[in-house]
């Protein structure tokens, strides 16, 4: 059989069929065929679906609120009635060294940074050192906001040392004020460092005062002729020779290695003149050192002399006592030595040549020296 045989075949039995299943029937068999070809044409006459996989259901996100958010405020410490706010130590910084004993009065700046002014508030001690102080003192009324400087008057211990004194603010119900930068809190102090002077010394350097007189047999005059005499003259004589005076001073009585204050000058005791002494050389005499020992013709100096220690320009000023501190230098620089010695003269020309003498004639002469 060729194929197309086979297939009309074919279409002939699957028509014959499908007549048979239109037939009515009471079989069980048939109905039940019956139905399935009825849900079968129902299937096929649906809608066909769609032969892709349908995608997964996306994954719902919930969203993020925009709620806008409540702005509630940070919540502020209550304000206290009673604060107080140590500002600065006004006076008596801290480690202020005292003596033993001392006054002093110790104040403090504080400001009131409560809510309530302070009335019948007062500054009592707390602990530490008293310090002499009071156990309370009054505080003038303080408004909140204002600041006010509280004092108190204290004294030093004693006994050399470190020390503190405590001290607080209470109020008029004797309760605490806080303090603010205050120690712990709530307190405030003075500190103060005892040491006990120095041990004064005597430093009072007692004067000695002693007069000391030229020595007779050791006092004179040379002349320019070499004649040695006992009278310390000078000027001239009516020769004109020129005479010198000498003076010899013992000044053991000044130990060596004190320090000479102060000498007065007094020449012009008991002397008288002859003539016009003032009338040679430049018209004054003039005092030089000259260790002379024991006096001879040699001791004459020959000359116009200089390096004079003091000098007397007429007789008002031989006259005169006065201090001199020429003469206290050459006296000084003496010391150790028992004799101070001086050369009195007139400067060229020591002669008038006049025939006449000119002359001084010395007396009693005094060296007053203090010394130390």
């Amino acid at each position: 059989m060729n194929k197309k045989n086979r297939l009309i075949h074919l279409f002939i039995i699957l028509a014959l069929f499908l007549g048979a299943c239109n037939l009515p029937s009471n079989d069980p068999d048939d109905l039940a065929a019956t139905a399935a070809a009825q849900t079968v044409e129902a299937l096929l006459s649906a809608t066909p679906a769609s032969t892709d996989t349908p995608p997964a259901a996306l994954e719902t996100i919930t969203p993020i609120s925009t709620e806008a958010p409540t702005n509630t405020p940070l919540v502020s410490p209550t304000p206290l009635c009673n604060l107080a706010q140590f500002i600065t130590d006004v006076t008596i910084p801290d480690g202020t060294v005292m003596t033993p004993g001392q006054n002093f009065n110790k104040k403090w700046r504080f400001r009131n940074i409560g809510t309530c002014a302070w009335n019948g508030y007062s500054l009592v001690f707390d602990s530490g050192d008293p310090m002499s102080g009071p156990a309370s003192k009054p505080i003038p009324a303080v408004n909140p906001g204002q600041e006010v400087e509280l004092d108190v008057d204290l004294k030093a211990p004693n006994t050399p040392g470190n020390y503190r004194s405590y001290w607080r603010i209470v109020t008029n119900a004797n309760v605490l004020v806080p303090v603010a930068n205050g120690y712990q809190g709530r307190a405030f102090f003075a500190d103060i460092k005892v040491q006990a002077p120095p041990t004064a010394t005597n430093t009072t350097v007692s004067s000695t005062t002693v007069t000391i007189t030229s020595i007779p047999g050791e006092s004179g005059q040379v002349r320019s002729d070499g004649l040695v005499l006992a009278a310390p003259n000078t000027g001239d004589i009516e020769s004109n020779a020129a005479a010198q005076a000498f003076f010899s001073f013992n000044i053991s009585s000044i130990p060596a290695g004190k320090t000479i204050t102060k000498v007065v000058v007094d020449f012009g005791s008991g002397h008288d003149t002859l003539g016009n002494p003032w009338g040679l050389g430049d018209g004054c005499v003039r005092a030089y050192v000259q260790n002379y020992g024991t006096l001879d013709a040699t001791d004459f100096f020959v000359g116009d002399p200089t390096g004079a220690i003091t000098r007397w320009c007429g007789s008002a000023q031989l006259n005169s006592v006065f201090e001199d501190d020429d003469m206290k230098s050459a006296l000084q620089a003496a010391l150790g030595s028992s004799r101070f010695q001086l050369r009195v003269q007139f400067r060229q020309p020591t002669v008038s040549n006049n025939g006449i003498a000119d002359m001084i004639r010395f007396g009693t002469v005094k060296l007053i020296v203090t010394y130390q």
